[in-house]
């Protein structure tokens, strides 16, 4: 089939999305489709060859007009060519698929506000949010996309997305495909595991005998970076531990922009514990330093850094507003970690940090993740993929 991609930005390096559209594309041009993609902006050397890419410029505008303009150009220029059929990954309307990877604006516009603790504080921001022209007009944006006529086939990666579009856009159940998420095996090589580990615990400072959690994200705030601190803190508040050397430390990685962090954690007595790292450019090196992984999130409607984890035999904590805490397990022998009621229950997320101190639960829980993970293979996503991509472009040549 002749595919055509639309998404401003493809930037590999970036993760997301914009990995994910690098994998696709690998395996498609693999088995010999003819891939487009259409963007204003792209790392032609972090992706395979073989893409057609095709500029779609756009001059500058205000940031709440930019995909209005994109989407626009979009279509312009995909009309130009013939396309058996064109997915759409963000705000952009008209392609024959759409794949919202990071979810509905609606829903995540309501997830964030949980972000904020106390609840006056909430209900301002609440407030603040009717005066926002971007969320306006972002609402406005995903009204089209998804609103349109003839509809649309949406891909979604989780079933909690899928239920937010019921919810917000009385989108049908039979619209609506839900195809997990999944992320390439071969990035994650096991055979220089042990060299990778120790090089970079050596390089940030953490002894061989130290427990390890892993916080990775870009969007500290949505991601739950604050309420993660006070629960470490709490974590050495408990008696149980207070007699013992700590052998906890918390490893922050992502956006290099994190002073207020580094103060609060410096007011919570943590400078010793949380090592903020920064950007990680090659992110294998840090999945395999740690320990487990902890993602406390606001919304996440599939978390990549929690599949990219288990691939990485890494345990996990998170919470049920990520989509992909439904790929995890409760029951005894199959678990691969622990899914939080409420990011701000500091309570609760402490004690799961606790149990991941204990060697043996950790042992058990990476394996299942190992097991998790070799399920969710890109194989199995790939075909499901297809199955709609294919579907699609039978409608489209009927019609």
């Amino acid at each position: 089939m002749n595919i055509a991609f639309c998404y401003e930005s493809v930037l590999p390096a970036r993760g997301g999305c914009e990995t994910y559209i690098g994998d696709l594309a690998r395996r498609l041009l693999a088995d010999r489709h003819e891939v487009h993609i259409y963007a204003s902006r792209w790392d032609e050397q972090a992706l395979p060859k073989g893409i057609q890419f095709h500029a779609v410029s756009v001059p500058w505008s205000p940031r709440f007009l930019k995909p209005w303009l994109f989407g626009r150009r979009c279509l312009q220029a995909m009309a130009e060519r013939t396309h058996d059929v064109t997915i759409g990954f963000d705000k952009t309307w008209g392609q024959d698929v759409l794949y919202p990877q990071g979810g509905l604006h609606a829903a995540s516009a309501e997830h964030n506000l949980h972000k904020h603790a106390n609840p006056m504080v909430r209900r301002l921001a609440r407030c603040v949010k009717l005066f926002d022209v971007a969320n306006w007009s972002y609402s406005l944006l995903e009204r089209r996309q998804y609103l349109s006529n003839p509809p649309a086939f949406i891909v979604v990666n989780s079933y909690m997305v899928r239920d937010h579009f019921m919810r917000h856009y009385h989108i049908p159940p039979g619209q609506l495909h839900v195809v997990r998420s999944a992320i390439d095996l071969e990035r994650f090589p096991e055979q220089d595991r042990l060299r990778c580990r120790s090089q970079y615990r050596e390089q940030h400072g953490f002894a061989p005998n130290e427990v390890v959690g892993l916080f990775a994200a870009m969007n500290y705030h949505l991601k739950g970076l604050e309420p993660l601190l006070h629960a470490t803190q709490r974590l050495f508040a408990q008696p149980e531990l207070a007699a013992q050397v700590p052998s906890f430390k918390l490893l922050v990685v992502g956006n290099p922009n994190a002073g207020a962090y580094k103060r609060l954690a410096s007011r919570l007595g943590l400078d010793d514990v949380v090592r903020f790292v920064g950007y990680c450019p090659e992110m294998r090196n840090a999945y395999f330093a740690a320990d487990f992984l902890v993602h406390p999130t606001f919304y996440d409607p599939c978390s990549l850094v929690v599949l990219e984890a288990l691939a990485c035999g890494l345990p996990i904590i998170t919470t049920r507003f990520n989509g992909a805490s439904e790929l995890l397990h409760a029951a005894p022998g199959f678990q691969e970690g622990y899914v939080v009621n409420d990011p701000h229950d500091h309570q609760q997320l402490a004690w799961c940090l606790a149990q991941m101190l204990d060697p043996a639960r950790r042992n058990a829980f990476a394996q299942a993740a190992r097991r998790n993970a070799a399920q969710w293979s890109f194989d199995q996503h790939y075909r499901q993929l297809m199955n709609v991509l294919t579907t699609a472009a039978q409608r489209k040549q009927a019609a």
